[in-house]
Order: structure tokens, then sequence, then C-alpha cells
């Protein structure tokens, strides 16, 4: 799962720091149900990163999906936090809230139809 390197956060001529630009290539069906979170109202995605966020950051995701050749841009929002040392040895890094627009309802329609049936598992995740 690579990280693309991080736009730095510079203040523009309005004032507004500039998103985070990550990258995630997901490449299985147990990595994608890992990383899936559903209990956020449009869906989200967990994205391994060492980098500080805070909730409410902005970041621009883009996602690649096992066998898919499209990749989906994904402009969310932190709504997860697992910091380094996490409990239980959980991953560090951040989840992502997809936008509730035709491109994040898009992602989240595909994740879960590549996901299927999995969906209603109880295997552990990244976030619960």
């Amino acid at each position: 799962m690579a990280e693309a390197p991080a736009v730095a956060a510079t203040a523009g001529a309005a004032g507004v720091a500039r998103p985070s630009v990550l990258s995630l290539a997901i490449k299985e069906k147990s990595a994608l149900y890992a990383a899936y979170m559903p209990f956020l109202i449009n869906g989200g995605i967990f994205v391994p990163t060492n980098k500080p966020y805070k909730l409410g950051d902005e970041i621009y995701l883009i996602l690649t999906l096992m066998d898919d050749p499209n990749k989906y841009p994904i402009a969310g929002k932190v709504a997860w936090v697992t910091p380094a040392g996490a409990h239980n040895s959980k991953a560090q890094g951040i989840g992502v809230h997809l936008p509730a627009d035709e491109s994040g309802t898009r992602v989240r329609q595909r994740i879960e139809e590549l996901l299927g049936a999995a969906l209603g598992s109880s295997r552990v995740t990244h976030t619960l």
C-alpha cells in the first residue's frame, strides 16, 4: 500500500490550506474488507500512514481497487485517526470519509460490489 508524498499544506491567496494527497492501492479482497468503513454515513476507507492528521483535515485520495483498472479520486475528510502504538496493535493511519457527491457514491457502490457477502462478516478490521 504505497503512499504518495503529501502536498505541503500551505496557505494560498484565500488563506486556505491545501489538502494532503495520498495514494492507496488495495490488491486483495481481505485488505479491502479491513480498510472499508461502512459505519460512516457515506462510507469511508482506512489509509495506513504515519503522517499526523487531525479529525476534519481535508484529504485528496487516489484509490485503486484490486483488478479494477480505474483510479478513484476522493476528496474527503479525516473521520478517524489511529495513532502510533494504538491498542490491540491496530495499524497507524486515518479513516477518510467518502464525500456525499457522485464520486463518493460511485466509490462506495464499487467497494460494496467487490465485497459482496463479506460486508456482513464480523472479522476484525483496521478500525472496529
